[in-house]
């Protein structure tokens, strides 16, 4: 009987009135029909898994079967009495409107003819899978996955459901989740009438990568806005547990520029802990449970290489076809999943990014912490802003009414009951979660800081202790103890000057680049690697070439704690660094990015893990075995060989051309070519693949014989710093004579023209990677009407410098022009 209900109404009844469709008869204009979800999974099966983007196939029912739910049950007028003093502000008064609103739909039995086509839908599936076919049951709601408006969680998804009985009684749950109480007070205070937005459910096929790992993925970085990234986050088993945040996950960055040209620039990958895996519980009485994951499991990313650019690849094609689409630039958000049974990858859910998609490109807001304090619990940063208040730590969401506005929200993890409070919090930190989990989204859009993954915040902070929570040092965010000050400085970045003058930028913190490219500037002018060294590798370069040889056991086990990943320990050294450098590169391609190779100090050195093994003891470092002289020495050519194997994977492997890699503290021409031969033999040859290699000009031999280095490097680029303490004789480290240095000393002025005359003979670019610039206006303009070719500053002084500049230029252009008319 239901069958031939189900039979009748395909053959009779229009699309807009068919109580079921199939995902491959529904595209992105039928979000009326069958809402968000259901509407991108249909044109996806349509318009991408033709060019090779899997999606795993189902049917939805409809808003049409929705309504005449509501409608033949006699709801609407109860519905709106049960809402009539509605007042979501109110946590009890909201938790008692949902239950009432729940308890009606649940006591409402379906339609006769709505189970017959839900029926007949599902036995069709199991035609072509297989008798009791596993799948997933999501609703999807007519108002969801708009551009500026996710609704993403707001109602509930099913996971392992089999047949018929149990896929009818889940259809039956996810239309009464409707009216959760988060989706009540989402759609209120978000202007939505609660029974003009009607619920489609969405019946698909499972990926079963409960046997393998599943995640979530973003088109753009979710923290910066920065469009030329694709963020994938992994764990084992089925994917809610990402986003419910109950896991800390594996993250892999891949740059989208030269992914499309074919080359393998993923940027960087963060090992997750993934303690927990969410599988089918076969045989027992729900649908799904966790389990623990083995430690060496978790010791492992949860996919490889080759699937990573996979995913990635598709992000780019699902981002542009939706962007063609809507006419405007869109990216998405998007789950994926592996089947442990086949290997094969899926997308199984693709939505509009609401957050950074919707942000002002013209103003340029940032978050300056002042002074410091104990750092309480660290994790990773969500937003990049500050907020601070009393800590008010909440393990069950049955409490959440107790919390107050204005107080930072401490958990476990967060989940869409707990958003009636978000709004309120004044920052966000859990135990558990990535960046895509619940907690971080929600957070993104409520425009709240957030710290996830923390492992142990709840167990660290105190109820009512004073904290303010830094999301704007990095990808790492903090919690310090105290209230702490701070500012938010707001830029105007439209309408800026052009200059003749290219003003570029210093770098160091690869997790601060994506951030700092969204300053208008002409590319970077000195990226440091001994920030990357420091802080990212920690260990001396020769201590993992030699690890075997370690004399300092303890020093041993923690450089085998650190490398645990990598059976060859220099590849350790290799991998961070290419990262870093590709990050920098990225953010600001395809613009230059003169590259610093290492510049460390002996006494720098030794103090890296395992380094005072290797290190001599010197009188006076600053003046010592650092820079070209190491690069080709025998006791350091081994190391110098994984920072070019490093240079040259960005390059080759990575598609980034843009790097320029500079040559530090390089004394003589002789001792320059030494270097471009060392480079040369680990295939960074001078001119092939477009490589240029520039000087640091800091010595007054650079300046004296600049007419020689000319014939050796592509460019020069003048480090003020060593040039003013060279040339004046002096420690800069020295307060003694700290007041002698000045970078405006004319003694160095001479040097710096000299130096910049002589590039300009040999048609040599030439630039300055000093403070001095920015400190002193009168420099600048000694500079620039010197015709110097790009000036390179910290980035809080990028926009003041640039507006100086372009005055400047413009008053020597009517100088010009005034000595011109003066001779006619």
């Amino acid at each position: 009987m239901l069958e031939k209900l189900a039979s009748q109404q395909q053959l009779l009844i229009p699309k807009e009135k068919a109580l079921v469709l199939w995902f491959d008869e529904v595209g992105i204009a039928d979000i009326p029909l069958v809402g968000g979800k259901n509407a991108s999974l249909g044109e996806m099966i349509q318009q991408l898994k033709p060019k090779g983007v899997s999606v795993p196939n189902g049917f939805a029912t409809t808003a049409y079967a929705y309504r005449y739910f509501i409608s033949a049950g006699g709801l609407e007028a109860k519905l709106r009495e049960i809402f009539a003093d509605l007042d979501v502000e109110n946590l009890h008064n909201l938790q008692q409107k949902g239950k009432e609103a729940r308890g009606l739909i649940l006591s409402t039995p379906f339609p006769e003819e709505l189970q017959a086509a839900i029926a007949d839908a599902y036995e069709k599936l199991c035609d072509r899978y297989g008798e009791g076919t596993d799948v997933a049951v999501r609703s999807s709601a007519t108002a969801e996955d708009l551009p500026d408006a996710s609704f993403a969680g707001q109602q509930e998804t099913y996971l392992n459901v089999h047949g018929c009985t149990g896929v009818l009684e889940c259809c039956h749950k996810c239309f009464a989740s409707t009216f959760t109480d988060r989706a009540i007070s989402y759609r209120q205070l978000r202007g939505f009438d609660h029974l003009e937005v009607a619920l489609s459910v969405g019946v698909q096929k499972m990926v079963r990568s409960d046997l393998a790992s599943s995640g979530v993925m973003f088109s753009i970085d979710t923290e910066t806005g920065f469009k030329n990234a694709v963020l994938i986050t992994a764990a084992y088993g089925l994917g809610e547990n990402i986003v419910q945040g109950a896991v800390n996950p594996d993250e892999y960055l891949v740059f989208k520029p030269t992914l499309k040209q074919g080359f393998r620039p993923i940027l960087d990958k963060l090992l997750g802990t993934k303690d927990i895996k969410m599988v089918y519980d076969l045989g027992g009485s729900k649908y799904t449970k966790n389990v623990s994951v083995s430690p060496k499991e978790r010791g492992k990313y949860a996919i490889n290489d080759d699937e990573i650019l996979q995913l990635a690849r598709w992000a780019i094609q699902i981002e542009e076809h939706y962007s063609q689409v809507r006419g405007t630039y869109t990216p998405m958000d998007i789950e994926w999943a592996k089947d442990g049974n086949t290997g094969e990858l899926f997308v199984v859910q693709a939505r509009p990014e609401t957050v950074q998609s919707q942000k002002s490109a013209t103003v340029l807001r940032n978050y300056k912490l002042h002074g410091s304090s104990t750092v309480l619990a660290t994790g990773r940063a969500v937003g990049e802003a500050i907020g601070q208040g009393k800590a008010h730590i909440i393990l069950d969401s049955h409490k959440i009414a107790e919390f107050e506005a204005g107080e930072v929200l401490v958990t476990n993890k967060t989940d869409p009951d707990w958003e009636p409070i978000m709004k309120k919090a004044s920052a966000i930190v859990t135990n558990s979660g990535g960046r895509t989990c619940h907690a971080a989204i929600i957070a993104r859009e409520m425009g709240i800081p957030a710290i996830v993954g923390t492992g142990d915040a709840t167990t660290v902070l105190q109820n009512n202790q004073e904290i303010t929570v830094c999301c704007a040092e990095g990808d790492e965010g903090k919690v310090y103890s105290g209230l702490l000050e701070f500012e938010i400085q707001e830029s105007a970045i439209d309408n800026l000057p052009r200059t003749r003058t290219q003003i570029l930028m210093n770098v160091g913190n690869p997790e601060e680049a994506f951030s700092l490219s969204a300053i208008p500037c002409n590319g970077v002018g000195l990226a440091r690697l001994e920030f990357i060294i420091a802080n990212h590798i920690k260990t001396h370069p020769l201590a993992l070439i030699h690890f075997d040889e370690l004399t300092d056991e303890s020093v041993k086990r923690r450089i085998g704690k650190l490398t645990a990943l990598y059976e060859h320990k220099p590849d350790f050294f290799t991998d961070k660094l290419a990262c870093g450098i590709a990050t920098i590169a990225a953010a600001f391609y395809p613009n230059p990015v003169i590259v610093r190779m290492s510049d460390f100090k002996s006494n720098e050195y030794a103090n890296l893990l395992g380094g005072r093994q290797f290190e001599p003891k010197e009188e006076n470092p600053m003046i010592g075995w650092r820079g070209a002289s190491r690069y080709y020495d025998p006791n350091y050519r081994e190391a110098y060989a994984l920072e070019c194997k490093a240079l040259k994977r960005v390059r080759d492997s990575m598609g980034l051309t843009n790097v320029i890699p500079m040559i530090p503290f390089c004394r003589t021409p002789e001792e320059g070519r030494k270097v471009l031969a060392e480079m040369a033999k680990h295939g960074l040859v001078k001119g092939e693949n477009g490589l240029q290699v520039y000087v640091m000009c800091e010595l007054p031999s650079n300046v004296i014989f600049a007419d020689e280095f000319a014939q050796v490097f592509d460019g020069f680029s003048i480090g003020s710093n060593d040039l003013t303490q060279l040339t004046l004789g002096l420690d800069r480290d020295s307060a003694l004579v700290a007041h002698i240095f000045d970078e405006r000393n004319e003694a160095v002025k001479r040097m710096i023209e000299i130096a910049i005359k002589a590039a300009k003979k040999y048609d040599r670019k030439i630039g300055i990677c000093g403070q001095a610039p920015s400190d002193y206006p009168e420099f600048a303009r000694f500079l620039v009407e010197l015709g110097i070719d790009s000036i390179s500053l910290n980035p809080d002084s990028v926009l003041k410098t640039l507006l100086d500049v372009a005055k400047v230029e413009a008053s020597s252009t009517l100088m010009d022009l005034a000595a011109d008319v003066a001779k006619v």
